[in-house]
């Protein structure tokens, strides 16, 4: 009897929690339909760490660029967008190859560059500033259809604090602020 009911009231505490977290999730999702939020994603599956020492920024055999894992994780994000209710969005890129081709793969239309949002990798002492030029950038935005930045880690992790696996985004409240507000954590992958 005691082994019943404590199997009961842990099933019931594990759907609460996941109802919570499915509720948590929906709030982001509609705050990105309805323009109160923006979705900012990692690229996708590009392997190895920063960019080679040649690394030019308009030359892609002089960048890490996506394999195909990273090509299909990107295809899986117009999918899991409508999932969503989410078929029609303004998409910006950083310049970097493995940035403009994730957003191109998700084949959701014409893919904008956005140089605040290019990696500063490299150069981690020019992040402070690129974050506030993001921040700035995105607030200035018109009201339209829901906006899709796609860029790397350390741009998501500079504005947020969060550490974004390949192909991971997160839904920000707008206004944009620093550090930005994460309403949620997405991945196609699961």
């Amino acid at each position: 009897m005691i082994v019943r009911l404590a199997i009961s009231v842990m099933s019931f505490l594990l759907i609460s929690v996941s109802a919570i977290a499915d509720g948590s999730d929906e709030a982001a999702w509609t705050a990105l339909r309805n323009g109160e939020a923006v979705l900012m994603l990692r690229h996708a599956l590009a392997p190895g760490t920063g960019d080679p020492a040649n690394f030019q920024l308009g030359d892609c055999s002089t960048q890490r660029n996506l394999n195909d894992e990273g090509r299909a994780q990107a295809r899986s994000w117009k999918p899991f967008l409508a999932e969503h209710g989410i078929e029609d969005v303004r998409l910006y890129s950083s310049q970097w190859c493995r940035c403009m081709d994730t957003a191109t793969e998700m084949a959701m239309g014409e893919v904008t560059p956005l140089p605040p949002i290019n990696s500063f990798f490299r150069n981690r002492s020019e992040g402070p500033g690129q974050t506030r030029e993001t921040i700035k950038a995105v607030n200035a935005m018109p009201e339209g259809a829901p906006i899709v930045l796609v860029s790397h880690q350390v741009n998501i992790t500079g504005l947020t604090g969060v550490y974004p696996a390949s192909n991971e985004g997160v839904i920000l409240a707008l206004p944009l602020s620093e550090p930005a507000r994460v309403l949620a954590r997405v991945s196609p992958d699961g």
